[in-house]
This record gives structure tokens, sequence and C-alpha cells, in this order.
């Protein structure tokens, strides 16, 4: 590996205190990466959209800025891609549609502005399917993207492009969105780290239903300190957004501790029963319960009851659907992918009495939900039912021979996490035997985002899972 591509490789935490002390200069960073996209993304597909000419002089003047002592943000200098669902203006946003293909938007997304305020460096565009409508990353517009730890296999999704181009060291820091496991599962699926944060601690705006807390955006990285890194440049109230929670970003960069003495650790390896799990996965994350014992936790077997989580997840998401695409699936019914038709049919079908029995259900989740957190700091559960499955495939059909019946029924283990309104975080937990990253998911209570990152890391630290990168 050559003295650029390491420099590609290492926690984005570490290359901003190089450029920060001009050890390295943006550009020269920026050189770097655009080196390593140019000969590595063509097999990965990760990034859709490139601007190298606009990125080398963002970087230029980044440079400059340090040279004549400005005051510069906490992402100073760190090329970021920006998820193909998030509008970047004057750079061409598709949401994976065909019927965004020339789409170029006027301005910046809150997450792309906060970003970009911290000073991190716009490259391009990652990877979605088609309008992030699943966990698999393809569209009829891109392809496929290809998991960097064996091609042919998905990277996940839907912020599949962002979590391959992290493990591959095309960029050293992203941002994705997160429904039903889009940061969670794209993460487990390529050995690095993706934050579902609380509802409202990343705002989003613009956004047709602003008090929906479904649906979320958050940051990604190679390590835990990169995510806290990035939320801190992304978390923060902004008064336009109804749920948008109150509390500064900054203090979520604080450094973060390697023990966990006192710490209170529920396991739960198939969600109190809840989810089947391919026995591989539970296998490699059943030899990690030791480590958070010898971190100074305790651990105990343990759930809280998912009652009333499909439920609330499937109605309010098959609502979400129709209020965002039924009159786009309506009009151009041969250009949207068949399961957002079918999803957003679903919407249709509901009664205002089925929202109804489906917000009850979700209230009397959070309260238990509450209550079991009264009793552990944190709950364990695998990101992921599956391992990484071939491109071609649309999705598993089946979790361990139990088939599953429809297209989101593989992501329970995420979609369940989802509807509890708690923030969870992957962290790479281990390999299985041939090779194929497995993510352990890290959930607390709800507002406890500082926690669950300070748990991913003590581990992340002792464990050294995310440091085993791809060989490409």
């Amino acid at each position: 590996m050559s003295d650029l591509d390491e420099l590609c490789t290492r926690p984005a935490t570490e290359l901003v205190a190089l450029v920060r002390d001009r050890e390295v200069s943006a550009r020269e960073l920026m050189d770097a990466h655009l080196d390593r996209i140019e000969r590595l993304n063509p097999e990965l597909n990760a990034i859709v959209t490139l601007d190298a000419e606009g990125a080398r002089a963002a970087a230029d003047a980044a440079d400059a800025r340090l040279a004549a002592g400005e005051p510069v943000g906490p992402l100073h200098g760190l090329p970021v891609a920006h998820k193909d669902t998030h509008a970047t203006g004057g750079m061409r946003t598709t949401w994976g549609s065909p019927l965004h293909a020339e789409t170029v938007p006027d301005r910046d997304e809150l997450v792309v502005a906060r970003l970009k305020a911290a000073g991190a460096i716009r490259v391009g565009k990652t990877n979605v399917p088609e309008f992030a409508a699943g966990s698999h990353t393809f569209n009829t517009l891109f392809g496929a993207t290809h998991n960097p730890y064996r091609h042919g296999l998905s990277a996940g999704g839907s912020s599949g492009g962002a979590a391959a181009a992290l493990a591959a060291g095309l960029v050293p820091i992203a941002e994705g969105s997160d429904m039903g496991g889009s940061l969670r599962n794209p993460a487990a699926f390529c050995n690095v780290v993706g934050l579902r944060p609380t509802p409202g601690r990343v705002p989003s705006h613009p956004t047709a239903i602003g008090w929906s807390q479904l649906s979320v955006q958050g940051p990604m990285g190679r390590t835990v300190g990169d995510v806290a890194l990035g939320l801190s440049a992304l978390a923060g109230p902004d008064p336009r957004v109804p749920i948008s929670l109150t509390d500064p970003g900054a203090p979520f960069a604080a450094p973060l501790p390697t023990e966990l003495t006192g710490l209170r650790v529920a396991w739960a390896p198939d969600l109190g029963g809840q989810v089947p799990v391919d026995p591989a996965i539970t296998a490699v994350l059943m030899e990690q319960l030791g480590v958070f014992r010898d971190l100074g936790a305790t651990v105990e077997e343990d759930c809280p009851d998912l009652a009333g989580a499909d439920e609330a997840f499937g109605v309010l998401r098959a609502w979400l659907f129709e209020a965002s695409f039924g009159a786009l699936v309506r009009e151009h019914p041969d250009q949207v992918k068949e399961t957002i038709r079918w999803n957003a049919a679903r919407g249709a079908a509901l009664t205002g009495a089925d929202v109804g029995r489906a917000e009850v259900a979700h209230t009397a989740l959070f309260e238990r939900v509450v209550a079991f957190f009264e009793r552990f700091d944190v709950l364990l559960a695998p990101t992921t039912q599956v391992l990484p499955f071939p491109v071609e495939q649309e999705y598993p059909t089946e979790v361990a021979g139990v088939p599953q019946e429809d297209y989101l029924g593989w992501m329970r283990s995420c979609t369940l996490i989802s509807a509890t309104g708690c923030p969870a975080l992957s962290v790479p937990g281990g390999f299985t035997p041939d090779g194929l990253p497995v993510g352990l998911q890290v959930i607390g209570a709800p507002r406890a985002d500082r926690r669950v990152l300070e748990v991913g890391h003590a581990f992340e630290q002792a464990t050294g899972f995310g440091r085993r990168r791809p060989e490409l």
C-alpha cells in the first residue's frame, strides 16, 4: 500500500488533525482520494456522480483559508460524498430514479449544508436504491453497488454507496438516512459504522412531513470516533424543524471512553424471539459478549416487549410512502419499481382507524422501552438477520429457513428498533469464518445518542474489527 493509499484508510479524526496542523494539505488529501476513486470505484460503483475539478478547487480554497489564519470548522478539508437522495445545490441529485436522471437542485438541503459549513468538501454523490426504498443498493440508472469485502455481493442499503465508499477508502466520512435500517444495514455489510440518531437529533429540512419520526438522517464513518465527529457537525436545533432537539452538536466530538465499568447490558440475539437470524451471525456475535464483561459491564439476556412495533412501523411507513410517492406512482407507474408501488398502495388502502391504532401501539411501545432502559443502559442485538447476498437478488425471501412475506421482512432486526425511537449504532462485530463482515447493533434509551457512541467505541477499541480493511 502506498503512502497515499494509507492516508485514505486513516480515521477522519486523524486526517482532520493532519490538515489543521498543516502536515498534509487539503489538496494533497483530496488528490489522494480522487486517485483512489478513479482506480477503485469502477468495480464498486459506490460513487455515481463525481466533481473532481470542483473538489480540487474547494480544497485549494480550504488551504488558503488555513494559511490566512482564518477560523475553520471541525471537518475542515475532509472529502465527503453525499447520499444521492440528499439535495446538493448545483450537483445532480437523482434519488436513484430515471424520473430524476437530470435533476439539479438549486440549493443544498440541511444535512449537506451543515457538513459544508463544518469544512467538509463535496466530491460527489453515493449510490442508492430507487428513492432509498429497500436495503440493497441498485437502480436502473447506475446499477448495483458491490461489497468491497466481496465483489458480487450486496453492500446493503439504502446508504450502500456511502458504506462501500467508506470501506474502500474513497472518502473518510459520509452521511445517509435511515427509516428501516438504511444507515445500519449497509454499515454491517461493509464493516463500517453507521448511527441512526434519535429522531430530531439531526434535523431534516426541507421535508414534506416534518412531524414524522420514522426516517432520520445521520453520519457514517470507519470508526465510532469518526461518526461522533460527523454527528457533532450534523446535530443541533433548527427552528424550521418541529421535532428538532435543542442540544448542540459540538459535545458529541468529546473523547470517548475505552472501558465500561458498571454498564448494564442486555443481549437480545433474536429480539426476544421476534426475528429469525442466520446462525452464522449469531455465532460471531455470541463470541463478543465476553468483551463487554472484560470491559467492566454486566451482560444479561433480555429484550423489551416489542409488541406493536411491526404494526407501528408498517402502517406509518405505508402512510409515508403514499404521502411521498402516491401521486408519482399514479402518474408514472411504469417508471417506479414494484416494491414502491406496493408500499404506496398499502398506504392508500389505510383508514384513519388503521393509523390511529398504529399510533396507539406506537405510544405504548415507547413507554415499555423507556421502562426497559431503567433496568439496562444498552441493548445489544444483531444489526442484520442475513449476511451479504448476491447483487442480482433484489431482497432475501427467506431468513434462516423462514419465508419472508415482503421486501421488508428481512430487515426487521432494524425496523423493529426504528419504531422504538431509540438511537441505534451498527459497529463492526466480527467476521464469519469465510471473511464476511457481521454488524453488532448497540441500542440506547431515547435521546441517549452519546451513550451508544461510548459503548460502540469501547467495543471497537477492544476488538479492532473495524481495522480489517478489504483487499481491493
